[in-house]
């Protein structure tokens, strides 16, 4: 500790374990993590950055070297063929799939290795699978234990639990199994760390229900639960200008994560058909990471009406030429990052009620929400045609991210849990 003037300074030592690299900010967990990752920096802690790195990602890690005290990277690489390895030895552990395929020895080593060479206030475990390696490397050194802040992005057990209601339906069971796996291994987590973010009231609700399925003892400890909504960059993200007349939608989400495939595949599939009879020359713009086949062979069989763009560096030029944006979501948790951006980007927005959770909108002022496709379908016929109605969201939904959503804003809420 450090004593300025007539204030005290909380430098804290973080070890930050995270299972993406959160750089650059384009995609929901990664504007997250970088934007957590920046408050505690920027509050004075000193934070040492352990993260799974992809082949892709290796070109990142200078960026964060410039914000950090260290970064240590992990190299991970996943395939189909592991994956289904990883899922017969979750079977037999009766584990969650997705915290078997996650735990790999070169974290827990680095790990490990960090916890004894340094001298630790936190661990800051970055989603759930990261968990496991904080909480055994706290353990390992019982005369330093740092503390484990569980940084809870979703209540991941209801995400599968929502996936298993639209899968087909031999893969009901199986998504079942997982989601009660999942489950249960939340509710224990709350059991073992000292403190859990969750991003939404929705999402502190869904860990309760964990440890309460999960069966507390008689005077068992409970790791206290703190809601910090996620945050975006609002200096950065500054208002676009739409194209006049334009009838263009765009869509866009991390396409090889399955809630936003299934849920853009709802919308062409069941919403956009409808569209196209009342204003034919709408047309429908998808962008993401890693698009599935079947948003290929649709952008390749009606090319003049559909285009799948793949990733794109900057989202503005789309935006500009688009005159609103569909978030289409029927499975999921935590809270939408494309929404709270489309927002900062004064662009006017349709969703589900699923995907506005967490976001304290109103609407009809600031957004507009269908669950059903022929609801989903008329919402987005009525702001095509309606540009007032457009000039109404766009302006609300910008001041909405200005003063409740930007990072500056919500993050400092975390100052009391590292003081």
């Amino acid at each position: 500790m450090q004593i300025s003037g007539l204030f005290f300074i909380f430098d804290m030592n973080i070890l930050f374990l995270t299972q993406i690299v959160p750089f650059p900010p384009d995609a929901g967990p990664k504007v997250k993590t970088y934007h957590v990752l920046r408050a505690l920096i920027g509050q004075g802690h000193s934070v040492t950055l352990v993260s799974f790195v992809r082949p892709e990602e290796v070109q990142h890690i200078p960026a964060l070297e410039k914000i950090c005290e260290a970064v240590h990277a992990v190299s991970i690489k996943r395939s189909r063929v592991a994956d289904v390895g990883y899922m017969i030895r979750s079977y037999l552990a009766t584990r969650p799939f997705l915290i078997e395929r996650d735990d790999l020895p070169a974290m827990q080593e680095m790990v490990n290795k960090l916890v004894k060479e340094q001298d630790l206030d936190f661990i800051h475990a970055d989603q759930l699978t990261m968990v496991q390696f904080a909480l055994r490397g706290a353990s390992a050194f019982p005369t330093k234990k740092p503390r484990v802040i569980f940084d809870a992005h979703n209540a991941v057990w209801s995400i599968v639990e929502r996936m298993r209601d639209n899968a087909r339906w031999f893969l009901k069971p199986v998504l079942g199994i997982e989601a009660k796996r999942v489950k249960r291994y939340e509710g224990e987590l709350l059991k073992t760390v000292d403190h859990v973010l969750a991003v939404t009231d929705v999402d502190r609700a869904g860990l309760v229900e964990a440890l309460n399925f999960s069966k507390i003892k008689q005077g068992e400890r409970v790791a206290p639960i703190t809601v910090v909504p996620i945050a975006v960059d609002t200096q950065q993200l500054q208002p676009i200008k739409r194209k006049p007349g334009s009838k263009n939608i765009v869509t866009l989400g991390t396409l090889h994560y399955p809630p936003n495939a299934d849920g853009i595949r709802w919308f062409f599939n069941e919403v956009f058909p409808l569209i196209r009879q009342r204003v034919p020359d709408v047309t429908l713009t998808i962008i993401g990471k890693n698009p599935p086949q079947d948003f290929v062979d649709l952008a390749e069989s009606n090319t003049d009406v559909v285009k799948v763009t793949g990733y794109v560096p900057e989202l503005a030029p789309y935006l500009e030429q688009s005159a609103l944006m569909v978030v289409p979501v029927r499975a999921g948790g935590g809270m939408r990052v494309r929404i709270l951006e489309a927002f900062a980007y004064a662009m006017p927005v349709v969703t589900t009620t699923i995907g506005l959770e967490g976001i304290h909108a109103e609407l009809e002022k600031d957004v507009l929400v269908a669950d059903t496709a022929t609801d989903f379908a008329n919402r987005v016929i009525e702001l095509l045609e309606n540009v007032p109605l457009q000039e109404k969201l766009s302006t609300n939904g910008r001041r909405l991210a200005e003063t409740k959503y930007d990072w500056q804003v919500v993050l400092s809420a975390m100052k009391p849990i590292y003081e």
